[in-house]
């Protein structure tokens, strides 16, 4: 599960986001950032709508999704009596991502959960996380970023929200902005890591900011970042892995093909794998920072 959450939330397996987002898992693979579920229930219930109109076999069951919504309904009866019944709320969000996922109702379900969740759990930033991802979907890009920065106000490392505010500015055609966020992160890290060590992974900011600078074509940029990553930390299989990947797409495989073969040495041993398909795979265009779906 992608974000491991322990009261049965529902979510991607994280592979499917290494396949699929080539730089991104410099950052997934090794401080274990994830993206939200909410995206995943939303594809996956686009997904299940085409497939129902190709497919009548592969459509759920009627005895599935009329079980999911009896569950449901039961939730939200808790909940008018008791408002603030986390078992009820996040038995309801549960549930509601699960029919999301079979292609029945949709993401502005999710929403009042999650805001009363994230109201009730400040510290627990997955809620604020996937709240946000759930405005972004339903076209509430100002209440997205409203929610990613009330998490970066209190926590300006937090990757999650790092990553989805890039992302978030990235589709609205706004990569200075996200430069801007990153580079102002990186700028506070020290005092934020002398105040709670560990607050900001310097690395895994780096990377993200070159990856910005490579999905701008700003390649030199983006190289120079990943090298002073490198340079900062020579242990670290991430931006190795960044450049890599990025002098593949420009062409360069010989040079390529030798940070491949390190970022292998330097990576934990479940990731080697990943990283030796990446290298073998035939490049085809340049790479984007973040994934919005």
């Amino acid at each position: 599960m992608s974000l491991e959450f322990k009261d049965g939330f529902v979510s991607q397996p994280r592979k499917h986001w290494i396949v699929n987002v080539v730089l991104v898992l410099a950052i997934l693979a090794f401080v274990g950032v994830s993206m939200v579920p909410i995206i995943g229930a939303f594809n996956q219930t686009e997904s299940s709508t085409q497939k129902s109109v190709n497919t009548r076999s592969r459509s759920p069951s009627s005895d599935e999704k009329s079980k999911l919504e009896e569950a449901a309904r039961g939730y939200a009866q808790v909940l008018q009596r008791e408002s603030e019944n986390q078992t009820a709320l996040r038995g309801l969000l549960d549930t509601r991502l699960r029919l999301l996922s079979l292609g029945v109702g949709d993401v502005k379900g999710v929403i009042e959960p999650l805001e009363k969740l994230a109201q009730l759990n400040p510290e627990q930033t997955r809620y604020t996380v996937l709240l946000a991802q759930a405005k972004q979907q339903i076209g509430d890009k100002e209440g997205a970023v409203q929610a990613y920065r009330s998490i970066l106000e209190k926590k300006p490392g937090n990757l999650e929200a790092l990553q989805g505010m890039v992302a978030l500015l990235i589709a609205q055609k706004h990569p200075e902005a996200a430069i801007n966020l990153l580079q102002d992160t990186l700028n506070t890290a020290s005092k934020a890591n002398k105040i709670q060590p560990g607050s900001v992974d310097t690395v895994a900011v780096q990377v993200l900011l070159g990856n910005v600078h490579a999905s701008q074509k700003s390649y030199a940029q983006a190289l120079s970042v990943y090298d002073q990553a490198m340079s900062n930390d020579k242990q670290d299989f991430r931006p190795v892995l960044a450049k890599a990947m990025l002098l593949k797409e420009q062409g360069k495989t010989e040079e390529a093909k030798l940070l491949f073969t390190r970022a292998a040495a330097l990576a934990p041993t479940q990731y080697v794998d990943e990283i030796n398909k990446r290298s073998s795979e035939s490049s085809t265009s340049a790479p984007t920072p973040t994934p919005t779906k």
